[in-house]
């Protein structure tokens, strides 16, 4: 898994410069997560891992699944570069990375919540109120449900964990009364 998201991040950066410089950034991250899409179709990921078809073969395929997306000449040749280097496969990496520079480039950070029952769209933007305030940034969220954590939540913005689960409060006291 590193490597192939090492080896995506170059196409990732090229292409978040190219969207940048054009001013398409909402464009790319559209187009980008079709092309993900498609990637991981299982018909097409035996496609891409089929030697006998050609790079433009799987370019042509990629632009005909690609509806009005294909059309930009940008994208073709994206398409094209990732065919002939054998890199079709890493779409969803490339669009993940891409989607990461975008958010970096607006402001916006990835706040997961992890917590121990699932949340609702209410429950998640009065949240996001407060923890945009605490973090002092414009946030994304992802949540995740942990049954691990008892009751409460735990929330991870880039390095930064703020942890009010029950589970981080027993852990806390365990800790406290070893010492």
């Amino acid at each position: 898994m590193a490597e192939s998201v090492t080896i995506a991040r170059p196409y990732a950066e090229a292409v978040f410069r190219l969207a940048r410089d054009g001013k398409a950034l909402a464009q790319w991250s559209d187009t980008l997560k079709l092309l993900a899409t498609i990637a991981q179709d299982p018909e097409m990921v035996q496609c891409v891992g089929n030697p006998k078809l050609s790079a433009e073969q799987l370019t042509q395929l990629f632009v005909s699944l690609s509806g009005e997306a294909a059309k930009n000449a940008d994208v073709t040749g994206f398409i094209r570069v990732l065919a002939e280097n054998e890199r079709l496969s890493l779409l969803p990496q490339v669009q993940e990375i891409y989607e990461q520079l975008k958010s970096a480039e607006e402001g916006i950070k990835e706040a997961v919540v992890f917590s121990a029952f699932p949340l609702d769209d209410a429950q998640v933007k009065n949240l996001m109120g407060q923890l945009e305030t605490h973090f002092s940034s414009k946030l994304q969220p992802r949540v995740v449900v942990d049954a691990a954590l008892i009751g409460g939540i735990k929330v991870a913005v880039g390095d930064q964990v703020l942890d009010a689960s029950v589970r981080g409060k027993l852990d806390a006291m365990a800790t406290a009364l070893k010492n």
